[in-house]
């Protein structure tokens, strides 16, 4: 479905990031992990058309997608949550997910998805009214997973879901993210919590200063001493 090729791109003279290869197949979850400063967000917004690639190519759903207007990259299946959530605090629940369906495919069907993201996140019923900036830190993490789902993506980008949440919300958030994927969404997500991205996720790539330094299954990634000393920050034993 999604075809990252040889990406480089710079921010000014300064490169960020260097010959960066990943694929995400029809209905998998992957997921990017590795250090602050790696390039994650960097590859994330690329791919959300949020910031234009100086060399390689982007494929989506066959189509090169590599010099494509940053507005049409949500029409052409792809939505991004991004890192920090970016609400419109002040408009309500409702109208902040509404606004992810302005696209006249997903509007046509804005009750439907809409009825879907309510089932995902049960809370949100409660809330609709509500100003989204008066939410709890999940709460506005879930408005921001439904907005982006009333676009109804083939493909959801997630940067950083878990940032600043409590461990018990980060557990509900993964099992949102997997439930996602259970639906037939494909997913690709760049996360700093490992333990659970590899978990999670069934590839998974590992970055670090701007390059893709392993990748593989998750379960054998994790399991590999060097990289969960050198990359992933766990502890390795025996």
């Amino acid at each position: 479905m999604l075809d990252v090729a040889n990406l480089q791109v710079n921010y000014g003279a300064a490169p960020a990031l260097w010959d960066v290869s990943i694929r995400v197949d029809r209905g998998e979850l992957v997921c990017v992990v590795g250090p602050n400063g790696a390039g994650k967000s960097t590859l994330i917004n690329v791919i959300a058309g949020l910031h234009r690639a100086r060399g390689g190519r982007l494929t989506f759903d066959g189509q090169d997608i590599t010099q494509l207007a940053s507005h049409r990259f949500c029409a052409a299946g792809i939505a991004v949550v991004p890192e920090g959530r970016r609400l419109f605090t002040g408009m309500s629940v409702r109208d902040n997910l509404e606004l992810g369906s302005y696209l006249p495919a997903a509007k046509a069907h804005r009750a439907q998805t809409l009825e879907q993201v309510v089932a995902l996140f049960p809370i949100l019923q409660q809330k609709m009214n509500a100003p989204a900036g008066a939410l709890s830190g999940g709460q506005q993490q879930m408005v921001a997973i439904g907005r982006a789902l009333m676009s109804r993506p083939q493909l959801l980008l997630l940067d950083e879901p878990s940032l600043g949440l409590a461990p018990a919300v980060v557990l509900d958030m993964f099992n949102a993210i997997r439930e996602i994927n259970a639906r037939g969404t494909s997913v690709l997500l760049v996360e700093q919590n490992v333990s659970m991205a590899m978990e999670l996720a069934r590839r998974a790539y590992v970055m670090e200063e701007g390059r893709i330094v392993a990748d593989g299954l998750a379960s054998e990634l994790v399991n590999r001493p060097e990289i969960r000393k050198a990359y992933l920050g766990l502890e390795t034993h025996g």
